[in-house]
């Protein structure tokens, strides 16, 4: 696969209209990719659900043990 064909695949994976601004991101350095996906990143469970709260769910404990 060329790297104009690639371009063309991740353009619409990522829905932009032209490739030319696919190019711009695929052309970043690491760095810049790094900060850029930091600076979207938000956590979508808050911290007090992130201890395993699945596992006080009795009914659910039991369909899961009988799979």
């Amino acid at each position: 696969m060329s790297k104009s064909e690639s371009l063309d695949f991740i353009r619409d994976i990522l829905g932009h209209v032209s490739v030319q601004t696919t190019d711009v991101y695929a052309r970043a350095d690491s760095k810049q990719k790094r900060e850029a996906l930091e600076k979207a990143y938000f956590d979508v469970i808050p911290e007090s659900d992130k201890e395993k709260s699945w596992k006080s769910n009795s009914s659910l404990m039991e369909w899961l043990k009988s799979l």
